[in-house]
């Protein structure tokens, strides 16, 4: 099953999911795609793997992504390897946007993992990164992104501890990992 990981910023997506991720290592049952960007590793960010636009576009033309778009002037693609593993029944937990999701779903079994937290927190952690002044912080969370309709998702509150929040997230995604089935790959119709 993949499991998309979205929500808005200051929600504290990455935060959970590098716990989580750190508490499922040696779980068979999960795992953790790593984006491809065409960002310099050194530009800080998550943990990703950095790709010139030029090699991003072989991969691409390659078939090496399963899903990938482009945004804030980047391109980001989840390695066609994870479609091995949720042939073998096993959860994939992908940071994806908003903007694949309808596709994702028209391809793969999924639930979206939906974390967020209420505006004061929002607007508080945000505030604490000090890249944003007060009106920009409030011009983003105005721009509330909407999920497309009828794909499945399960909202994460998190307004508590870290901790608090990463036993959801845990919880979360063992009910996923509870409803994974093995799929069958999508083989091309025989030339007629």
């Amino acid at each position: 099953m993949l499991v998309p990981v979205v929500g808005p910023s200051g929600a504290g997506k990455d935060t959970l999911m590098d716990a989580a991720r750190a508490r499922l290592a040696r779980d068979p049952r999960f795992v953790f795609a790593r984006r491809h960007i065409t960002r310099p590793a050194e530009a800080g960010g998550e943990d990703h793997l950095p790709l010139s636009v030029t090699e991003f576009r072989r991969m691409q033309q390659e078939g090496g992504f399963a899903l990938w778009w482009e945004a804030h002037g980047l391109l980001y693609g989840i390695p066609s390897a994870m479609e091995v593993a949720l042939e073998g029944g096993r959860v994939v937990v992908a940071n994806l946007s908003r903007t694949v999701l309808a596709e994702a779903a028209s391809r793969y079994p999924m639930r979206i993992l939906n974390i967020t937290a209420p505006y004061h927190v929002l607007a508080a952690r945000l505030a604490a990164r000090g890249r944003e002044s007060a009106a920009d912080i409030e011009s983003r969370l105005a721009r509330e992104a909407v999920l497309p309709a009828a794909l499945p998702v399960e909202t994460v509150l998190n307004d508590g501890s870290v901790e608090q929040g990463v036993e959801r997230v845990l919880a979360a995604l063992s009910r996923a990992a509870a409803d994974a089935r093995p799929t069958e790959k999508a083989h091309p119709a025989p030339p007629g």
